[in-house]
């Protein structure tokens, strides 16, 4: 009597994907996935490496565990507003704000009267009403877009007054004359690198000005013997003021004493301000217009506006960011130092670890030199690899040979999982409190 070929038993793709697990991993991954994954398996088992019998749990994970290849991580750098770590984390409700938006929606819809309305009224509402010397807002898809916006509309073909202390690079190689160059408009720098006068401005203001720019250095500060003209003296030469303040903050913050405002800006005369909505605001990545209803109309009624644009996901987050609870990025960056201690002090105590004093920082290129004071725990610095490798990653903070792993920018209801992936490295068993007798905890190859 012969033997039946094992691979004779090898269950049929249609059977797999016939199975309930299936029909809901395609609705998950898409067809071609699952169905490559199946195709995986059933070779595994004709080369002897699985049994015919295991096709269906081989194939099942082979799956990946995420539908995008973005991972979430812990940010435990102390950096509140971390560009490489997608800056701004989003809070519960403009997540969910997102969730619902995702299918169709009345972005640009009016369900009492049936026809077409403006786009994305509710979020430009919330942001006038967030800021109220505003006669108008608009949202396009990031700061850089919205400086470049204004700068188009009001000035092209003509000139661009700015200060060469101003004439900042923006990150990432873009330079602010490059930007503006590339809009068709020519830029009249006064005064030098340190010092710039009202004088300067006035005498290259007239016929053929556009508009005055007046730019935050964002990530740097001149210090010394400086000087600089504020937008309510640049407002009394006739021409429209663009200020861009770049971090977000609409209202002054105590916290940020030299941080500009949306609010103070407009009330010192400014005719439109540009910013970011993800850095200090706490929200999606955007590019907010506020200022006088006509410049802004003016704006809108541009060509390269619908080419700048956001979508109704950023709307949805957006509004829910203006209208909804303190967003992470602003609780954050005024959480309680002796809750912050605590914590910390606490998550030390169970790895066996010392606490240290830290400087987190405001991140974002906003509020440059001023440190966030803090505490963090101290761990060995092979220790920083192995995290950010973990399940989930932690981005520690490496500093003068030290691990440092600051909790200010992670939320209270993570300390037991970070527990987890700290002691995953050091080695150390729950109920060990620390180092298992010999005073140093072992840290796990990478």
């Amino acid at each position: 009597m012969s033997q039946v070929d094992p691979r004779r038993l090898i269950p049929r793709t249609d059977a797999v994907l016939a199975l309930p697990a299936f029909a809901e991993a395609v609705a998950r991954h898409g067809s071609a996935a699952v169905k490559a994954a199946v195709t995986r398996a059933q070779q595994q088992a004709r080369t002897g490496e699985i049994g015919p019998d295991e096709v269906v749990a081989a194939a099942l994970a082979h799956l990946p565990a995420r539908t995008t290849s973005l991972r979430p991580v812990l940010n435990a750098t102390g950096v509140v507003v971390h560009t490489n770590l997608g800056r701004a984390p989003l809070s519960r409700a403009a997540v969910e704000a997102v969730a619902a938006a995702a299918g169709y929606v009345d972005v640009e819809f009016d369900l009492v009267t049936g026809a077409r309305a403006r786009r994305g009224r509710a979020t430009l509402a919330a942001l006038r009403e967030a800021v109220p010397a505003a006669g108008d807002a608009l949202v396009v898809n990031n700061g850089a877009a919205a400086l470049v916006l204004a700068t188009t509309a009001l000035a092209a073909g003509r000139e661009v007054v700015v200060s060469r202390g101003e004439l900042v690079e923006i990150g990432d190689g873009f330079r602010l004359p490059d930007l503006i160059a590339s809009t068709g408009a020519r830029l009249r720098e006064v005064g030098t690198t340190n010092r710039t006068s009202l004088a300067d401005y006035r005498d290259a203001v007239g016929p053929d000005t556009g508009c005055i720019l007046k730019v935050h250095p964002s990530n740097f500060r001149i210090q010394g013997f400086t000087s600089a003209v504020d937008v309510r003296e640049l407002a009394t030469l006739g021409a429209p003021v663009v200020m861009d303040i770049g971090s977000g903050l609409l209202r002054p913050d105590p916290l940020l004493p030299d941080e500009p405002d949306a609010a103070s800006a407009l009330e010192a005369g400014a005719a439109i301000v540009t910013a970011s909505g993800d850095k200090l605001l706490g929200g999606p990545q955007a590019g907010l217009v506020l200022g006088d209803a006509e410049v802004v109309e003016r704006l809108r009624r541009h060509p390269l506006a619908r080419a700048l644009r956001v979508d109704k996901l950023t709307l949805a987050a957006l509004e829910a960011t203006l209208r909804g609870p303190v967003p992470p990025v602003v609780a954050d960056l005024h959480a309680d130092p002796a809750v912050l201690r605590a914590r910390t002090e606490r998550l030390a105590a169970a790895l066996g670890r010392g606490v240290v004093e830290v400087a987190g920082a405001v991140g974002g290129g906003a509020a440059p030199g001023m440190p966030l004071p803090g505490v963090a725990v101290e761990l060995p610095p092979g220790c920083a690899e192995a995290l950010r490798l973990g399940e989930p990653p932690v981005i520690a903070r490496v500093e003068r040979g030290r691990c440092l792993v600051d909790l200010r920018c992670i939320p209270a209801e993570a300390d037991d999982v970070l527990e987890v992936a700290l002691r995953a490295v050091l080695r150390v068993d729950p109920g060990d409190g620390g180092d298992g007798g010999d005073g140093v905890a072992q840290v796990a190859e990478g």
